[in-house]
């Protein structure tokens, strides 16, 4: 597995290393996609569709092209906005998935647990509280828990109560 973002690629130089150091049956994992440069997905395109890509060396009348193949790889693109993917990008995806928010039962067990790792009490309630406030995202759910948790620490004794988190 070899994961990247978007953003990252800035050139298609960028990407060689991931392409080229990929395993037979390995995955190509890229985070916000829709943030991958044009330039970038054209460099791709023949990478996930016939397991090799194109060099050009040289410049004017005397370029060269030079194919390298790559082993049999997968790519799996992440977004947020799926309605910003090119269409010939969205089109060279054979599966295309959406993923639900998670439940506010959900992230009060994400909340609660990562409590007991940072060591912090926390009540049951304030849990709830934290979750219901996190719009089913595990990341801001975990950020109001240290938010709280800093508050409650120079607040209170350290307990997180459903009133100090509604603070």
């Amino acid at each position: 597995l070899q994961i990247t973002s978007g953003p990252a690629l800035t050139n298609q130089k960028d990407l060689i290393p991931y392409l080229t150091n990929a395993a037979q049956g390995s995955v190509l994992f890229i985070d916000e996609i829709h943030r991958m440069p044009r330039v970038v997905e054209e460099f791709i395109y023949p990478a996930m569709e016939d397991f090799r890509i194109d060099f050009v060396i040289g410049e004017g009348i005397g370029a060269r092209t030079i194919n390298m193949p790559l082993k049999h790889f997968t790519v799996i693109g992440a977004t947020t906005r799926s309605g910003m993917l090119s269409p010939p990008l969205r089109e060279r995806f054979l599966m295309h998935e959406h993923l639900d928010f998670y439940s506010v039962e959900e992230l009060a067990e994400i909340v609660r647990i990562n409590a007991t790792k940072m060591k912090t009490v926390i009540t049951d309630e304030a849990s709830h509280e934290l979750a219901r406030r996190s719009r089913g995202t595990p990341r801001l759910a975990n950020a109001r828990l240290r938010w709280v948790r800093d508050y409650s620490t120079s607040k209170a004794d350290g307990h997180v109560t459903l009133d100090l988190a509604r603070r």
